[in-house]
């Protein structure tokens, strides 16, 4: 093959040259010639957007699904099967409910009850008689933390957190201020920032829940425990939270402001173990809780015998 030959097939072979050439009709400086096109920046911007949003909406989904497997469902109550210390660390917003067995009734028969239940983040076991009827039903709860345990619980965990600040809502006249300077003194620091106890029927009074929300706000709290008796401190935390945004966890804590005033005695530990502090708290205040634990709770024993062979 001769040479003229050979470059023929070269140049036939060789791959086609990008033509730098710029015509003078072309408006398109130099720089913009090796450009990407804008749309295609877009669609690679809109792709990777996208690919981000379905992993972190994956992520967020798997969170979900492990909270929700800790959970334990009891008469279509869901309560979390969570651990004190668990429960302390993770506590660091939202709302905090304490199911008992007198909730748990009252939220058979109770649509308000159950849509203010509807807004708790956690909802932790209140009662002995609770554990023993989760493990009857197959699925056993970790811890008891009720509202009692938990108040002062908290202020101890929180003892050198200076950021924890709480409002305290609920008793007798005087009363919160009594237990606000207990806990203060036991702890160390002003943990409790302000105290205060309603008057009897203050739900049904919006002015006085207007002074109060106030009186919430222009304190420097992050924390609100209310402490006034269920269902009455679930649907009022339910209905005037979303009017507190400087408060960072809500708990309604029953009983638990009048204990740590002195106001009212506490079942002894043994008789708590045992699951009979219903039973001392009746023998305490028989005249105010007969009919709570001798007819309104009496049918969850039925309730949960039928619960357990209905599965």
């Amino acid at each position: 093959m001769d040479s003229q030959s050979t470059e023929k097939l070269d140049q036939s072979q060789s791959f086609p040259q990008i033509s730098t050439t710029t015509h003078p009709s072309s408006s398109q400086s130099p720089s913009q010639a090796g450009s990407i096109p804008r749309q295609e920046v877009q669609e690679l911007y809109r792709r990777f957007r996208k690919a981000s949003l379905e992993s972190t909406a994956r992520e967020l989904q798997k969170q979900q699904y492990d909270h929700i497997r800790q959970r334990v469902e009891i008469l279509n109550v869901p309560i979390d099967n969570i651990s004190v210390n668990e429960f302390l660390s993770q506590l660091k917003q939202g709302v905090v409910f304490t199911p008992n067995v007198d909730h748990l009734m009252k939220l058979q028969r109770d649509q308000d009850f159950v849509e203010a239940y509807g807004q708790a983040d956690f909802r932790v076991c209140d009662s002995q008689v609770l554990m023993l009827a989760a493990k009857f039903l197959g699925k056993p709860i970790k811890a008891k933390i009720s509202g009692s345990d938990l108040f002062p619980l908290f202020c101890d965990y929180h003892r050198q957190n200076e950021h924890i600040k709480i409002f305290l809502l609920g008793g007798a006249e005087g009363v919160a201020a009594r237990a606000q300077a207990n806990i203060n003194a036991r702890i160390g620091r002003e943990i409790i920032v302000q105290a205060h106890s309603p008057s009897f029927g203050f739900e049904n009074n919006p002015e006085e829940c207007n002074q109060i929300l106030e009186m919430i706000r222009r304190s420097s709290a992050n924390v609100l425990m209310v402490g006034v008796g269920a269902p009455k401190q679930e649907k009022w935390i339910a209905k005037y939270k979303h009017q507190l945004p400087s408060i960072d966890i809500f708990m309604g804590v029953g009983a638990a402001i009048d204990f740590e005033a002195g106001h009212k005695p506490r079942a002894p530990q043994l008789i708590s173990k045992l699951g009979l502090e219903w039973l001392y708290r009746l023998l305490s205040e028989p005249k105010r809780l007969w009919k709570r634990y001798l007819l309104d709770d009496l049918p969850f024993l039925w309730l949960i015998l039928k619960e357990r062979f209905v599965q």
